[in-house]
């Protein structure tokens, strides 16, 4: 391995999305590195506040010491100390290296390994393959513990050893590389990521397919043998010559990734096919919730909405600090889609994307209320919910390598509309509620709510400014 590196565990999370990002992370690079995101920051500070909650609550029942070395943790599991916090755990031999938060003396004398996790469930691969290494490293025949950040206790055993020896064995090959390992851009994790900005200029030197919204990575070998290797190639190719390869089959879809690649390049728009959108009187509808909620539930704390005459005064909106307060958002909800649907006979509530639908359900499930009248209404086969998204991938081929709302509204040759905070954005505003919620001086509890609101109140004018320029094609 470059420089004995030891494999760690805690690499599985980069290690489950990139083989570079794991690269680099254990040889970091000369240029452009971002910070940690603030989003990112609340979960790691959220996640060492549930550690310190289940350290606090073992400890009542329980004598822990705390760890100071690999030595000083044989030391403990030789003197049967109950439980170990913060343990060091080393095997030279296979150059493997690890801390879990806790050791655990099981009756018959062996340590289960146990860890924290904010997580509200157990089935993320990093934490299936933390739990598997420690356990690989104690030789522990006992399953490992995770204490979910929902207060839930999970067992992960031998199901996970797969898995693990996989990560062991690429983790290996990774590391044993004098450079970054190639791999292929993916739009959702690439532009999270904090080498964004040293990867994508070598992508885009090369062409790399995957650069074009649309071509899976899975497809790329395949075009590469068929003699389509970059985006150039890609764009003057006909789509009938295009050879049906994985994840990419028929004349339509091929026509689609070529059109998207031209529009790409270009910046020109293509329209597939006329279409019409739903006639009457459109309100926009967007929620914003937190998916860090102690409960493992969703709270929506923002049910956000633009009624005529589509004015920053025209924001309505029902909130809620807690979950406490849940089902009152939720019926204040419902009070103003009825009032929507009393006040105009043609309505239409416009949203982006599935999620509200999605949350529409699952708020009904939770309280039993899919009898509600207006439940059924929004639901049922005359629902007056219409996604915008689906005309836009249906009918439309833009010059983006995302279509999200903001990638579409915020393109200045496209919608051209503007958040008035230019960082907001939805994991933007889970931190701000987060700080709300900490807040106890009452004027910057209200500032930071009028921030939030704000946000909302943005997104609903987006779509609206969407719909009219949707309305202009």
């Amino acid at each position: 391995m470059v420089k004995n590196h030891y494999i760690k565990p805690s690499d599985a999370k980069s290690w489950a999305s990139c083989a570079r990002r794991v690269w680099f992370d254990n040889f970091p690079p000369d240029g452009p590195v971002a910070d940690i995101a603030a989003f990112d920051q609340l979960i790691i500070d959220q996640g060492l506040t549930h550690e310190k909650a289940v350290l606090g609550q073992l400890s009542e029942n329980y004598t822990v010491h705390e760890a100071q070395s690999v030595d000083h943790t044989k030391q403990l599991m030789v003197e049967g100390a109950e439980i170990i916090y913060q343990a060091h755990l080393e095997s030279p031999e296979e150059r493997l290296i690890g801390y879990p938060d806790f050791l655990i003396r099981h009756e018959t004398g062996e340590y289960q390994p146990a860890d924290a996790k904010l997580s509200r469930s157990d089935e993320k691969k990093e934490i299936q393959v933390q739990l598997g290494f420690y356990r690989r490293m104690l030789g522990s025949t006992l399953s490992g513990i995770v204490f979910l950040g929902n207060g839930e206790q999970t067992e992960i055993g031998d199901e996970a050893n797969p898995l693990v020896n996989q990560f062991i064995t690429e983790m290996r090959n990774v590391l044993g590389n004098d450079e970054p390992p190639l791999v292929r851009y993916s739009h959702s994790k690439c532009k999270i990521c904090p080498y964004n900005q040293i990867c994508k200029p070598d992508f885009e030197e090369r062409g790399e397919i995957t650069l074009v919204y649309g071509v899976d990575s899975r497809a790329a070998p395949h075009l590469e043998k068929a003699g389509i290797t970059t985006v150039k190639q890609l764009a003057d190719t006909a789509p009938e010559t295009i050879p049906d390869v994985p994840y990419l089959k028929g004349y339509e879809k091929k026509q689609k990734i070529v059109l998207q690649t031209q529009s790409w390049l270009t910046g020109k728009v293509f329209k597939l096919k006329d279409f019409e959108l739903p006639s009457g009187t459109w309100i926009h509808f967007d929620v914003e919730d937190n998916p860090l909620e102690i409960s493992g539930q969703k709270h929506v704390y923002l049910w956000g909405f633009l009624k005529p005459d589509y004015g920053s005064d025209a924001f309505e909106y029902s909130w809620t600090d807690t979950m406490d307060e849940d089902r009152a958002g939720w019926k204040e909800f419902l009070s103003l889609v009825a009032k929507y649907r009393d006040e105009y006979q043609d309505l239409v509530i416009a949203h982006y994307s599935p999620h509200e639908v999605t949350t529409i359900k699952e708020y009904a499930k939770r309280y039993d209320m899919f009898d509600h009248p207006i439940v059924e209404w929004l639901l049922g086969d005359s629902t007056p919910l219409y996604d915008l998204k689906k005309p836009v991938l249906d009918n439309l081929v833009l010059p983006l390598q995302g279509y999200g709302l903001k990638d579409i509204c915020k393109h200045k040759n496209l919608v051209n509309f503007q958040w008035e905070d230019e960082e907001s954005g939805s994991q933007w505003s889970v931190v701000q509620f987060a700080r709300f919620l900490e807040e106890r001086d009452p004027v910057k509890r209200e500032k930071l709510k009028k921030a939030i609101l704000g946000y909302n109140r943005d997104d609903v004018l987006a779509t609206r400014k969407l719909e009219e320029w949707l309305k202009g094609m």
